[in-house]
Order: C-alpha cells, then structure tokens, then sequence
C-alpha cells in the first residue's frame, strides 16, 4: 500500500476566477414565454404511451393459480373511460374503438396541465 505525500499549507495556492458580467435579466421572461419554446429539439422524443382499463391486487397464490379462462375483476366498472398514460402519467382518458378491425381509443377528456402537476404531489 503506498501512501501519497500530504500536502502542506505551503502547497495551497488560490483559486483563481474571472470576473463574472452581471447580466440583463430581461432575457428569463422572453425564454420562458410559451410562444418563443423551440418545441422543434423534443418533437423526436419517443415516449411510451399506454391504456389501463383497470387494476386490481392479486397474492401470489392466486396468480398462480391463473390459467386459460380465468377471469381476474379489475376496479372499475363496465363503461368506464380508460386511463390514458404517457411515461407512467396520466394525461387523458378514453374509450375503446374499433378501426378497420384494429383497437383504438377516443380521447375524451385531456388532463390539464395543471391537474398534472397536482397528481405529481
């Protein structure tokens, strides 16, 4: 085990740093205004997007009891809308829709953002 020599006061020197400009602050109100957002950079961004028709907590010995035909109740109620998720976050719910044979789902109501943000705390 090698040991590195500790250094001494006299081994201390100052940092040294440049004179920092004061700044206008005029330019936080023109970043943050939603009309000047170069939305453009995130456009690309894959995110996931998903749709819960319903919950429900099972225990281990009945999940494996699970086969062919089994029925698992979930907590919501026939008629219901879906939750629409994006990343994990509620943003809308929905109803299921056919389309040339395929499912869909008709958003009908959009969380607001700031119900969002409410259901983050």
């Amino acid at each position: 085990m090698s040991k590195e020599p500790i250094e001494t006061v006299d081994d201390v020197k100052a940092a040294v740093f440049q004179e920092v400009e004061k700044q206008d602050e005029s330019y936080k109100s023109s970043t943050t205004s939603t009309d000047d957002l170069n939305l453009d950079v995130i456009l690309d961004v894959p995110v996931t997007l998903s749709m819960e028709i319903g919950r429900t907590q099972i225990n281990i010995r009945n999940l494996l009891q699970l086969n062919q035909g089994s029925v698992v109740e979930l907590d919501r109620f026939a008629g219901e809308p879906l939750d629409v998720l994006v990343n994990g976050t509620l943003v809308a719910h929905g109803e299921v829709v056919v389309i040339n044979e395929k499912f869909g789902i008709r958003l009908t109501d959009v969380i607001s953002v700031s119900e969002r943000v409410k259901r983050l705390a």
